[in-house]
């Protein structure tokens, strides 16, 4: 049984949410894009997700959009970005429940996949597979820090194979500056 619990977020998380990022990521970069996110047509709410552990905020996950264009057009598609975790809290689950949580809202939404770029190793893990063995690319190169399977994907069941709007290039939006 973990020690903590897992809701969406509420304005009054915004500081402790900014906190961990910070704490996490080692600077504010991360965590000024969340601002800027939450005031975009990305930002969903639903899962947008804190872990909460003696009160305090430990964890925090977005799944927000992402746009997908194809042959067959554009469509906006999930993308999980951030995921993290109070550096002392690390190791104990808080990730992998944020992201099972954040999951489970996805697909209650009716969405047919969660990209993201992370650690293929971490990811994998929670069942994410590499997005180019789906037909998904990034519509720019990817960083030099990344392994080659950093760009993933998470089928969830509305995905349909068959849809070709679900196969192409993924672009962030501006607000990922």
């Amino acid at each position: 049984m973990s020690d903590w619990q897992i809701r969406p977020e509420r304005p009054a998380d915004f500081p402790s949410i900014r906190k961990v990022l910070v704490a996490a990521f080692g600077d504010d970069e991360v965590a000024d894009g969340v601002d800027r996110i939450r005031e975009s047509w990305i930002y969903r709410p639903a899962t947008s997700l804190v872990a909460i552990s003696d009160g305090e905020v430990v964890g925090h996950v977005m799944i927000t959009g992402c746009t997908i264009t194809s042959d067959a057009g554009e469509r906006t598609v999930a993308m999980l970005t951030p995921l993290a975790v109070s550096p002392e809290r690390q190791r104990r689950g808080i990730g992998g429940d944020l992201v099972r949580a954040a999951l489970a809202g996805a697909e209650e939404a009716g969405v047919p996949f969660v990209m993201l770029e992370g650690s293929p190793k971490y990811y994998g893990a929670l069942g994410f597979e590499p997005a180019r063995e789906h037909g998904i690319e990034p519509d720019y190169p990817m960083p030099d820090w990344a392994p080659p399977d950093a760009f993933q994907v998470y089928l969830l069941p509305a995905y349909d194979p068959a849809d070709q709007t679900l196969r192409g290039a993924i672009s962030y939006p501006p607000v990922y500056g």
